[in-house]
């Protein structure tokens, strides 16, 4: 999602403008427009975010300079992102050497951090309605690792045998709060019973610099695919700065100005 709306802000810095303002008006309608379409996805906020903190210098250039600066942030986002996740991949190494790992949906960066350390087994989870789970074993079969699928209603269960549950993000709200995808908190839940580390691997650009109680509604297609989990129970977040406690993200989030500044551009199609 990150990487699409890179995709689609580049489109639109890329159309006909007779001055750097009427771009950088476009700019903003876009991105909030994206931004409201799935309300609680921090990557797209984030990633639209980061793209309209940096055209805010707009007034100290002409219109081609303008369109540079915005293609060249656009791409470092884009190859940021990359090396954000083979950065993730090496701070959960440690942790997924020789273990065996639990997870939930189809997080490519967990994925990354998999194949990079390939654990004794992986128990991953149909991840129903959508079932994109079905996809994520199977791809990690064909890069040879050893993969259980369990169905949604048997992986509380099935957890018993993992000793790490690692999920990826939609977002992380400044409180430590996740969202992801429904059925995660069961899961974490169930982790908590079994004394087993609940683990969240989210690129900084997933970081929402709100706590989850002030975050906007989700829409009826939210509901139905994500959930908030508590802070209380997970056990640590694994950025590409390495690990933190769900307690310390409300710090990384104040140490970084750009998801500031862009969520507050932002903020006035969430009034």
């Amino acid at each position: 999602m990150a990487r699409r709306t890179v995709e689609a802000l580049l489109e639109v810095a890329e159309q006909p403008f007779e001055t750097c303002e009427a771009l950088v008006d476009q700019l903003v309608d876009s991105a909030r427009q994206l931004a409201e379409s799935r309300p609680r996805i921090g990557a797209i906020p984030g990633a639209a975010g980061r793209v309209l903190a940096a055209a805010n210098g707009w007034r100290h250039l002409d219109l081609d300079d303008f369109r540079q600066l915005i293609r060249e942030e656009g791409q470092g986002i884009l190859d940021g992102r990359m090396r954000a996740a083979a950065s993730i991949a090496i701070h959960l190494g440690e942790r997924l050497d020789g273990a065996v790992v639990a997870t939930h949906s189809a997080s490519a960066t967990v994925r990354e951090a998999l194949l990079r350390t390939p654990p004794t087994r992986v128990i991953c989870t149909v991840s129903d309605p959508v079932g994109e789970g079905r996809a994520f074993a199977e791809g990690l079969r064909a890069e040879g690792l050893d993969v259980e699928l369990f169905e949604d209603d048997d992986a509380p269960s099935a957890l018993a045998g993992a000793t790490i549950l690692v999920v990826g993000a939609d977002t992380v709200f400044s409180d430590g709060t996740l969202c992801n995808k429904i059925g995660t908190t069961a899961l974490a839940e169930a982790a908590a019973r079994n004394g087993i580390p609940v683990i969240v691997a989210a690129e900084i650009v997933k970081l929402a610099p709100m706590e989850a109680v002030d975050a906007p509604d989700p829409g009826p297609a939210e509901r139905e695919l994500f959930e908030l989990t508590p802070p209380e129970l997970l056990t640590a977040i694994v950025t590409e700065e390495g690990a933190c406690t769900p307690a310390e993200i409300a710090s990384l989030v104040d140490r970084t100005p750009f998801l500031r500044e862009g969520y507050a551009l932002l903020q006035p199609a969430r009034a």
